[in-house]
Protein backbone atom coordinates (compact mmCIF):
# COMPACT_ATOMS: atom_id res chain seq x y z
CA UNK A 1 0.00 0.00 0.00
CA UNK A 2 1.41 3.43 -0.92
CA UNK A 3 2.37 5.70 1.97
CA UNK A 4 1.46 8.92 0.20
CA UNK A 5 -2.30 9.60 0.06
CA UNK A 6 -1.95 12.21 -2.71
CA UNK A 7 -0.06 9.78 -4.90
CA UNK A 8 -2.70 7.10 -4.26
CA UNK A 9 -5.50 9.61 -5.02
CA UNK A 10 -4.02 10.39 -8.44
CA UNK A 11 -4.78 6.81 -9.53
CA UNK A 12 -8.39 6.72 -8.32
CA UNK A 13 -11.05 6.06 -10.94
CA UNK A 14 -13.72 4.61 -8.61
CA UNK A 15 -14.82 6.14 -5.31
CA UNK A 16 -16.66 3.64 -3.11
CA UNK A 17 -18.40 4.56 0.10
CA UNK A 18 -20.34 3.05 2.91
CA UNK A 19 -23.63 4.65 3.95
CA UNK A 20 -24.39 4.55 7.67
CA UNK A 21 -21.80 6.59 9.53
CA UNK A 22 -20.31 7.89 6.27
CA UNK A 23 -23.03 9.28 3.99
CA UNK A 24 -25.30 9.60 7.05
CA UNK A 25 -24.51 10.48 10.65
CA UNK A 26 -25.09 6.85 11.60
CA UNK A 27 -28.32 7.59 13.42
CA UNK A 28 -31.39 5.46 12.89
CA UNK A 29 -34.44 7.64 13.43
CA UNK A 30 -37.59 5.63 14.22
CA UNK A 31 -41.06 7.12 13.96
CA UNK A 32 -44.01 5.96 16.06
CA UNK A 33 -44.84 3.30 13.44
CA UNK A 34 -41.32 1.87 13.55
CA UNK A 35 -40.28 3.29 10.18
CA UNK A 36 -36.67 4.39 9.86
CA UNK A 37 -35.57 7.69 8.39
CA UNK A 38 -32.03 8.93 7.82
CA UNK A 39 -30.33 12.29 7.64
CA UNK A 40 -28.15 13.20 4.66
CA UNK A 41 -25.87 16.21 4.23
CA UNK A 42 -26.55 18.22 1.08
CA UNK A 43 -22.86 19.14 0.76
CA UNK A 44 -21.99 15.45 0.63
CA UNK A 45 -24.50 15.07 -2.19
CA UNK A 46 -22.93 17.98 -4.02
CA UNK A 47 -19.54 16.36 -3.57
CA UNK A 48 -20.79 13.19 -5.22
CA UNK A 49 -22.22 15.22 -8.11
CA UNK A 50 -18.80 16.92 -8.45
CA UNK A 51 -17.12 13.52 -8.58
CA UNK A 52 -19.48 12.35 -11.31
CA UNK A 53 -19.03 15.60 -13.25
CA UNK A 54 -15.26 15.08 -13.14
CA UNK A 55 -15.64 11.56 -14.55
CA UNK A 56 -15.03 9.70 -11.31
CA UNK A 57 -17.20 6.59 -10.93
CA UNK A 58 -19.08 6.32 -7.63
CA UNK A 59 -20.32 3.16 -5.96
CA UNK A 60 -22.22 2.80 -2.70
CA UNK A 61 -22.22 -0.36 -0.58
CA UNK A 62 -24.45 -0.45 2.47
CA UNK A 63 -24.75 -3.07 5.17
CA UNK A 64 -28.42 -2.16 5.56
CA UNK A 65 -31.18 -2.11 2.98
CA UNK A 66 -33.14 1.11 3.37
CA UNK A 67 -35.72 2.73 1.12
CA UNK A 68 -34.56 6.15 2.33
CA UNK A 69 -31.01 5.43 1.20
CA UNK A 70 -32.21 3.99 -2.09
CA UNK A 71 -34.19 7.18 -2.77
CA UNK A 72 -31.17 9.39 -2.01
CA UNK A 73 -28.82 7.29 -4.13
CA UNK A 74 -31.26 7.36 -7.06
CA UNK A 75 -31.65 11.15 -6.63
CA UNK A 76 -27.85 11.49 -6.89
CA UNK A 77 -27.78 9.44 -10.11
CA UNK A 78 -25.57 6.69 -8.66
CA UNK A 79 -26.22 3.42 -10.47
CA UNK A 80 -23.71 1.23 -8.62
CA UNK A 81 -25.69 0.82 -5.39
CA UNK A 82 -25.49 -2.39 -3.38
CA UNK A 83 -27.76 -2.50 -0.29
CA UNK A 84 -27.69 -5.19 2.36
CA UNK A 85 -24.05 -6.26 2.09
CA UNK A 86 -22.07 -6.67 5.31
CA UNK A 87 -19.35 -8.52 3.43
CA UNK A 88 -18.10 -6.04 0.86
CA UNK A 89 -15.15 -7.76 -0.81
CA UNK A 90 -17.21 -9.80 -3.29
CA UNK A 91 -18.64 -6.50 -4.56
CA UNK A 92 -15.19 -4.93 -4.85
CA UNK A 93 -14.11 -7.90 -6.97
CA UNK A 94 -17.26 -7.54 -9.11
CA UNK A 95 -16.73 -3.79 -9.55
CA UNK A 96 -13.07 -4.33 -10.48
CA UNK A 97 -14.04 -6.92 -13.08
CA UNK A 98 -17.03 -4.99 -14.48
CA UNK A 99 -15.11 -1.72 -14.75
CA UNK A 100 -11.76 -3.29 -15.71
CA UNK A 101 -10.00 -1.69 -12.74
CA UNK A 102 -7.39 -2.81 -10.27
CA UNK A 103 -7.91 -2.28 -6.55
CA UNK A 104 -5.15 0.36 -6.69
CA UNK A 105 -7.55 2.49 -8.79
CA UNK A 106 -10.19 2.46 -6.04
CA UNK A 107 -10.77 4.65 -3.01
CA UNK A 108 -13.01 3.47 -0.18
CA UNK A 109 -14.46 5.72 2.52
CA UNK A 110 -15.54 3.89 5.66
CA UNK A 111 -16.16 4.22 9.37
CA UNK A 112 -16.54 0.82 11.01
CA UNK A 113 -15.25 -2.73 11.09
CA UNK A 114 -17.51 -3.85 8.22
CA UNK A 115 -15.36 -1.60 6.01
CA UNK A 116 -11.98 -2.94 7.17
CA UNK A 117 -11.35 -5.64 4.57
CA UNK A 118 -12.34 -3.35 1.69
CA UNK A 119 -10.19 -0.53 3.03
CA UNK A 120 -7.20 -2.84 3.45
CA UNK A 121 -7.52 -3.83 -0.23
CA UNK A 122 -7.92 -0.55 -2.12
CA UNK A 123 -5.28 1.93 -3.22
CA UNK A 124 -6.73 4.79 -1.20
CA UNK A 125 -8.38 3.77 2.08
CA UNK A 126 -10.19 6.75 3.61
CA UNK A 127 -11.95 7.23 6.95
CA UNK A 128 -14.37 9.74 8.41
CA UNK A 129 -13.19 11.66 11.49
CA UNK A 130 -15.40 9.73 13.90
CA UNK A 131 -14.53 6.28 12.51
CA UNK A 132 -13.55 3.48 14.83
CA UNK A 133 -9.84 3.64 15.85
CA UNK A 134 -8.94 0.52 13.86
CA UNK A 135 -10.46 2.04 10.73
CA UNK A 136 -8.55 5.30 11.19
CA UNK A 137 -5.37 3.21 11.50
CA UNK A 138 -6.10 1.56 8.14
CA UNK A 139 -6.74 4.89 6.41
CA UNK A 140 -4.20 6.79 4.36
CA UNK A 141 -6.49 9.84 4.59
CA UNK A 142 -8.98 10.87 7.28
CA UNK A 143 -11.54 13.67 7.01
CA UNK A 144 -11.79 16.40 9.60
CA UNK A 145 -15.59 16.12 9.39
CA UNK A 146 -17.67 13.38 10.96
CA UNK A 147 -19.73 11.00 8.87
CA UNK A 148 -22.92 12.63 7.60
CA UNK A 149 -21.46 16.09 8.21
CA UNK A 150 -19.43 16.79 5.07
CA UNK A 151 -16.84 13.99 5.20
CA UNK A 152 -17.84 12.67 1.76
CA UNK A 153 -17.44 16.14 0.26
CA UNK A 154 -13.99 16.46 1.85
CA UNK A 155 -12.96 13.08 0.45
CA UNK A 156 -14.09 14.00 -3.06
CA UNK A 157 -12.31 17.37 -2.84
CA UNK A 158 -9.11 15.60 -1.75
CA UNK A 159 -9.22 13.16 -4.66
CA UNK A 160 -10.07 15.79 -7.27
CA UNK A 161 -7.43 18.18 -5.94
CA UNK A 162 -4.76 15.45 -6.04
CA UNK A 163 -5.79 14.72 -9.63
CA UNK A 164 -5.62 18.42 -10.56
CA UNK A 165 -9.35 18.50 -11.40
CA UNK A 166 -10.84 20.47 -8.51
CA UNK A 167 -10.25 23.89 -10.09
CA UNK A 168 -11.80 22.64 -13.33
CA UNK A 169 -14.93 21.62 -11.43
CA UNK A 170 -15.11 25.00 -9.69
CA UNK A 171 -14.74 26.75 -13.06
CA UNK A 172 -17.69 24.74 -14.43
CA UNK A 173 -19.90 25.76 -11.51
CA UNK A 174 -18.91 29.42 -11.44
CA UNK A 175 -19.46 29.74 -15.22
CA UNK A 176 -22.74 27.85 -15.17
CA UNK A 177 -21.51 25.11 -17.50
CA UNK A 178 -22.49 22.17 -15.33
Amino acid sequence: MPEDPKRAARNVKLFILDVDGVLTDGGLYYDHDGRISKRFNVQDGMGLKMAQSAGLDVAVISGLDSRAVEARIRELGITDYFPGYIRKMPLLHKLAQDKNLSFSQMAYLGDDWVDAQAMASVGLPMAVANAQPEIIQLALWTSSANGGHGAVRQAVRFILQAQGRLDEQWAKWISGHV
